[in-house]
């Protein structure tokens, strides 16, 4: 078998499908591909087409579908396209020609058969069945909502005539899929062959039960809609999805588009151009008059052969498809149904092809094709199952909405977002995690006992855009810029420049002009710490350190520029908050007066180096939000420790228990303390981590590292 990229899709059926992505401007083929073959595989279903098959006997052509694009994708000026100036013809010469003609046919035989079984005269056998046939009401070519006992009383009609299909077509599936739940019940049975059980009824003068006739009535089914309509949580996505593993999953193909594109480049004059295009035009009427060719009675009853390597090609295939889904977890029923059965789905719509270009059999092209469209169906299937679930929806709305909301909101505007309160509460639990995993923020507050409730996508940090202003002057004239983090030091050490982490409206200095955004935090350390020991503390971070004009050998003064992990936007007061938090959770103290937007720094020519690491993740101390809450709780629960004990606490976990206490025990070599207050607060310390050292791996270890270092100074 040729490989999938190998595959080509039908020509006739892909140049209609270019055609409609031009007139209705939507760029994405998926859901016109499925539309055409739907459409096609109606018109060879209506004349009763069906395959020869060397292994499974005499399968009908018919197709399942379930397309789904956004709101403006062309999905009803599509299929106006199609039906006014595409099955046009067809549908007319079908409906007042072919199916009266095999119906009159038909009729006659059904009453000499009966005549002849109840040995009664054919004359009168014949005009009870005409009235039979009557009394069902008219063929309908299409039809979108319906009921089981209306959808039998139809096909017993098409029984008689031994023509015609079932086309279900239902549109804006989101609002009207479970008020149809009982005849999509009724379809599910009918898929394979065109068959289904009758319904026992109690049989009266006024509602007399027909008489029953064995046969054959292909069904066609395309569900239309908005994703989001039909996804928007609730009942309607849970009976969706329970349709899909009841059976639709193994029997629908699939289009699936969560947004449409369009080519916005194009002007005005090329738009009319595509729409009024001559050739398309021709296109159009060319391929409906000979759709209403085939609507002849020569056309009727189509038995396509199929040679031994098209039904090998097929049961590759097959077997392919059967090792895929083998490999797939079982509680992914769907999905496995759809893959194991996809060549079944692919062989009925080989059918369509062969009847369109009024081939007697199916070539390997024909197989190809349907094979083509199979595996483009199974993707949009696989995009269909990735759905979000209700909490991720819940915080990309509260992340697009732009505004806070409250829980009145919220119920009124998600109709997934439903149920008791600790059900509520759950769900924004699992959201609020979902969006620390995908840079979605949420915030929330309270006002006179409201709950508010704000959100935000975060951007991660670039590195080669770190935020950056600077200016000769106190207050004015500031630039801003985006810097490379690691050329960072040129900004630094250029003796007489004002420089901040924020950029200014107009330039000036001013906390009322500072722009919301920053995505690195500056430290200014006056003599509160070594450079050595702040070095070592901060050792698994990305930074920059750089020495100020009044650094001196016996008092450090020196700056750490940290990029954080996201960019963030606060206003003042927030941003206050924030760098607090963060000032809290330091082993070493800072100048606490730089918790402000539009605090500037000097820089120098100094010392300066650059650190490897992890960028700081901030999430922890952005105020109003649950890590934060979580993080308070911690700082609570560890009160009776100074900030280097919970920074090494903090920092300590499976695997560097051994490294976190050495590096705290270097860090009072550094501070000064002799060899007995070391080991004493490397003990005790020791004694506050979850499994502890042995004290005799301590003193053979780290203590003969630190007696060592102790030596040298």
């Amino acid at each position: 078998m040729k490989s999938y990229d190998e595959m080509e899709f039908h020509p006739e059926a892909e140049k209609l499908v270019k055609i409609l992505c031009a007139k209705t401007q939507n760029t994405n083929p998926l859901f016109f591909r499925v539309l055409v073959s739907y459409f096609f595989t109606l018109a060879a279903s209506m004349m009763r087409c069906s395959i020869d098959t060397p292994d499974r006997g005499n399968i009908p052509v018919n197709m399942y579908a379930c397309n789904l694009a956004p709101s403006g994708a062309g999905k009803g000026h599509s299929i106006n396209i199609i039906e006014d100036h595409v099955l046009d013809q067809f549908r007319y010469n079908f409906l007042q020609s072919t199916f009266p003609m095999l119906a009159e046919r038909n009729l006659i035989n059904i009453a000499n058969d009966r005549a002849l079984q109840k040995q009664t005269d054919a004359a009168d056998e014949f005009e009870r069945v005409q009235k039979e046939f009557a009394s069902i009401g008219p063929m309908l070519f299409t039809f979108d909502s319906g009921t089981s006992p209306a959808v039998k009383q139809a096909r017993h009609k098409l029984l008689m005539a031994q023509a015609g299909s079932l086309n279900l077509q239902i549109d804006e599936i989101g609002n009207n899929l479970v008020s149809n739940a009982e005849v999509l019940s009724t379809f599910l049975e009918l898929f394979d062959v065109g068959k289904v059980k009758q319904k026992l009824i109690k049989n009266t003068a006024e509602n007399a039960r027909f008489e029953d006739i064995d046969g054959r009535t292909p069904t066609n089914l395309m569900l239309f809609g908005t994703p989001s309509r039909l996804l928007m949580g609730g009942k309607t996505e849970e009976e969706f999805y329970a349709m899909l593993e009841e059976g639709y999953a193994r029997r629908c193909f699939f289009g699936y588009l969560k947004q449409h594109t369009r080519d916005l480049s194009l002007t005005p004059q090329e738009i009319l151009k595509l729409r009024t295009d001559t050739s398309t035009t021709q296109f159009l009427e060319d391929l409906s008059d000979k759709l209403g060719d085939l609507a002849d009675m020569a056309y009727i009853d189509r038995k396509l052969k199929m040679s031994d390597d098209v039904a090998l090609l097929f049961i590759e295939y097959q077997i392919q498809c059967e090792r895929e889904a083998e490999q797939l977890p079982d509680h992914e029923e769907a999905r496995k149904a759809e893959l194991a059965h996809r060549y079944f789905k692919a062989l009925k719509v080989s059918g369509t092809y062969a009847f369109i270009d009024q081939s007697p059999e199916i070539t390997e092209d024909h197989a190809y094709q349907a094979i083509k469209l199979a595996e483009n169906s199974g993707t949009a299937f696989e995009a269909l199952l990735t759905r979000d679930r209700p909490y991720v929806k819940l915080a990309k709305y509260i992340s697009d909405v732009r505004r806070p909301v409250t829980q009145a909101d919220l119920v009124e505007d998600l109709p997934y977002y439903k149920g008791s309160s600790p059900q509520r509460q759950e769900m924004m639990t699992l959201a609020i995690a979902y969006g620390y995993q995908n840079n979605i923020l949420i915030k929330r507050s309270f006002n006179d006992g409201i709950e508010f409730i704000h959100g935000e996508s975060l951007n991660p940090t670039n590195l080669d855009k770190m935020l950056v202003s600077y200016s000769t002057d106190l207050a004015q004239g500031y630039r801003g810029e985006l810097a490379p983090f690691d050329k960072l030091h040129k900004l630094t050490q250029k003796d007489g420049l004002h420089w901040a982490n924020h950029h200014f409206e107009k330039g000036h200095r001013t906390e009322e002009n500072a722009i919301p955004g920053f995505n690195m935090i500056v430290l200014d350390i006056d003599n509160g710490v070594n450079l050595s020991t702040a070095k070592m503390l901060m050792k698994d971070y990305r930074a920059l350190f750089y020495t100020t004009k009044r650094h001196t050998k016996d008092e450090h003064r020196f700056r750490i520029i940290l990029p954080t992990n996201y960019e963030l936007k606060m206003g003042a007061r927030e941003y206050r908050e924030f760098m607090e938090n963060l000032f809290d959770w330091l082993p070493f103290e800072v100048d606490r007066a730089t918790g402000q937007r539009a605090r500037k720094w000097l820089s120098h020519d100094g010392h300066y180096e650059y650190q490897d690491g992890y960028l700081l993740d901030i999430l922890p101390f952005i105020p109003k939000t649950s890590k934060n809450e979580a993080y308070k709780r911690q700082i609570l629960d560890q009160q009776g420790m100074d900030n280097l004990e919970r920074w090494v606490m903090n920092h300590t976990g499976d695997g560097n228990r051994n490294n976190m206490l050495l590096r705290y025990s270097m860090i009072l070599v550094d501070a000064g303390f002799d060899f007995e207050n070391i080991r004493q607060r490397v003990f005790t310390m020791n004694g506050k981590i979850d499994e502890p050292l042995a004290e005799a791996e301590i003193m053979g270890t780290m203590m003969v590292t630190v007696s060592k270092a102790l030596a040298k100074k």
